[in-house]
């Protein structure tokens, strides 16, 4: 018996139901605790009311006179789950059996009415996860045959259908587009303008068609899905061409002539499933293409319908329109705009459109261009106490610097010492060393200032004992 011969002909009650949103909202969510629970018979009714309690705890439901089901019972918060979870019984949505282990009624799903609720599931959760429609998921695909030794067919066959999937999620955003069109031509004020822009930014189509830009990278994984299509047709002609030569050998009617033959039709098989992949490929960029133009001229009709009402006012029905319509045909503009903004004390320019003033076209010119001159900040010279030199180099080049200059255990600078930038930083890193590791046994002596026949000055230093060893 086929499993649409199972349906119960109370079954489709819960889709004529006033309260059919519920229904799905509490199948789901018995279904999501069956997948969580331990027990592998099911959930018992009591746990199943415990769930649904959950859901209609935080569900905006209206308990008045007229909350009656279907059998005319009347509806409360304590006695909603219970009823409802009689009706998925009798109406063949839950399958209800008695565990004598658990000493309960324990309720399961059907396997026709599972389909039901993953789809429910499915049209509840907008985050559904989109990489079955996604041109990453068809290259996923051939690049798993690609490198598959078997070569099995299975995977094309499901790289086929996510391309199909593909092309049927843009022609469903196609659709959705166009009825925003329609949505947007009958709006005749701007908060329903704005709505609908809203509406077609925040809905579904609108973060899948951002994946497909952003995540899915569409114009990159296309070229490497034809890339991969071709490689993979050579290879297969190839491999079909090598069992042919194969098969001429084998003698008919033999298993390894069986295995051949099957071989050779799996190729041509092969071969078909991709050309149609290459096909859908067309077809997706062509769908694509289109629904960026559609975005593209979707809000360019959006800006003209926004511009219309600033200009024309809206058939008298949106007043602020209307108004700023007429003060625009009116001779003495500017005076009642004074007026007005004494008022109703206008904090900013009403030249300007914002969303707290009026509109007005800009008649004004830009303004000219004036240069000004640059006041200079002045410089705070910096204290020799607070300036920090950058570790430019490592201790072992201070230590070979420090060795080269030092003699008989007295370090002391003398003409040959300084010869670049390089050894005054060095310079600079031994004397500070010195100050801040010198003991009582140590002496520095600093003394005046000099300067070498290669224009570097610096002051004459001796550094006698005191000296520690350092670490590179």
């Amino acid at each position: 018996m086929s499993l649409f011969d199972r349906i119960p002909g109370e079954f489709y009650k819960l889709f004529t139901s006033k309260y059919t949103e519920y229904y799905m909202t509490f199948l789901v969510a018995i279904y999501n605790a069956m997948e969580q629970s331990y027990s592998v018979l099911g959930l018992t009714e009591k746990e199943c009311h415990a769930v649904m309690n959950e859901r209609i705890a935080s569900a905006a439901i209206l308990w008045d006179g007229e909350n009656y089901d279907e059998d005319g019972v009347f509806l409360t918060r304590s006695n909603m789950a219970s009823v409802c979870l009689k009706h998925f019984e009798d109406w063949g949505w839950l399958r209800r059996d008695y565990d004598e282990t658990l000493n309960s009624y324990v309720v399961t799903f059907p396997e026709y009415s599972q389909m039901f609720v993953e789809l429910f599931a499915r049209l509840m959760d907008e985050s559904d996860s989109q990489e079955r429609e996604s041109v990453l998921a068809i290259y996923s695909h051939l690049y798993t045959y690609s490198v598959d030794n078997e070569k099995n067919n299975a995977i094309l066959k499901s790289a086929l259908n996510a391309s199909k999937r593909l092309v049927r999620m843009l022609v469903n955003m196609q659709d959705g587009m166009r009825g925003y069109f329609d949505e947007l031509s009958r709006q005749k004020k701007f908060k329903g303008i704005q709505d609908v822009l809203v509406k077609e930014i925040n809905n579904s189509d609108s973060r899948k068609y951002a994946i497909l830009t952003t995540t899915d990278s569409f114009y990159r994984y296309k070229e490497a899905v034809r890339e991969l299509i071709v490689k993979n047709l050579d290879e297969n002609e190839a491999r079909r061409r090598k069992k042919e030569r194969e098969l001429a050998t084998l003698e008919p009617g033999t298993p390894a002539f069986v295995r051949c033959s099957r071989a050779i039709e799996l190729c041509a098989e092969a071969a078909d499933i991709m050309f149609r992949i290459g096909r859908q490929s067309d077809v997706i960029e062509r769908r694509y293409n289109k629904l960026i133009e559609q975005k593209t001229i979707f809000a360019r009709r959006a800006a003209a319908r926004i511009r219309y009402i600033m200009l024309e006012g809206a058939d008298g029905d949106d007043r602020t329109a209307a108004f700023v319509s007429l003060l625009n045909r009116s001779s003495r503009k500017e005076e009642i705009i004074m007026s007005l903004s004494e008022r109703i004390r206008l904090s900013r320019p009403y030249q300007l459109m914002s969303p707290d003033s009026l509109y007005q076209r800009k008649t004004k010119e830009k303004d000219v261009f004036e240069p000004q001159a640059v006041e200079q900040e002045e410089q705070v010279s910096e204290q020799m106490d607070s300036f920090v030199l950058k570790p430019l180099y490592t201790r072992k080049e201070i230590e070979r610097f420090r060795r080269k200059n030092e003699k008989d255990g007295v370090f002391r600078v003398t003409e040959d010492t300084v010869q670049s930038m390089e050894d005054l930083e060095k310079l600079f890193f031994v004397w500070q060393e010195a100050t801040e590791t010198a003991g009582g046994n140590g002496e520095i002596i600093l003394g005046e200032d000099r300067e070498n026949s290669a224009g570097f000055r610096y002051s004459r230093l001796e550094i006698r004992n005191g000296r520690r060893g350092t670490k590179e």
